[in-house]
């Protein structure tokens, strides 16, 4: 979750500075975030299809080095995403005043917005989630179906997102 917000908050800097724009303009920039992004989604399919239904065990300790790893893959799905660039470049300029200010300081504004709301509505949805990942997660069948489910979901989003116009 924290990842993923980091991720989110560097599309709000990236369009604050209207490094976006070029993302949105630039159909080289564009399909080389799109297929760094689609790529790494399928190797995260392929990595849960190999598994053996251990990445739904709830009752894991997780080391720290292990909260870093997830970090930064929330974070990468997030930032290697275009079309969280292009929500941003395409939602965000619609609540710009002019005479409110700057332009890049309302962009920055209301973008973190966006991820503070998100702050209140994610974690409850999370937290279901984990309980409803716990009781299932405790039977290894179900875990190793999850995870190629989850798996295959993945590598469908990754060539999704690599086809995509």
């Amino acid at each position: 979750m924290f990842g993923i917000w980091a991720g989110a908050f560097m599309h709000v800097i990236f369009a604050a500075l209207s490094l976006s724009a070029i993302l949105a303009t630039s159909a080289v920039a564009f399909s080389a975030v799109k297929l760094i992004g689609a790529a790494y989604l399928v190797w995260l399919g392929i990595q849960a299809l190999r598994s053996k239904g251990s990445t739904m065990s709830v009752n894991a300790q997780v080391s720290p080095e292990g909260y870093m790893k997830i970090f930064k893959q929330g974070f990468l799905v997030a930032v290697l995403n275009p079309k969280v660039a292009i929500f941003f470049l395409a939602f965000l300029p619609q609540f710009v005043e002019a005479g409110a200010g700057s332009v890049s300081a309302q962009l920055f504004l209301h973008g973190s917005l966006i991820i503070v709301v998100a702050a209140f509505i994610e974690p409850p949805l999370i937290l279901i989630g984990g309980k409803l990942a716990g009781s299932l997660g405790n039977n290894i069948h179900v875990s190793r179906w999850m995870d190629r489910g989850l798996g295959a979901l993945f590598i469908g989003l990754g060539v999704k997102l690599a086809t995509s116009d």
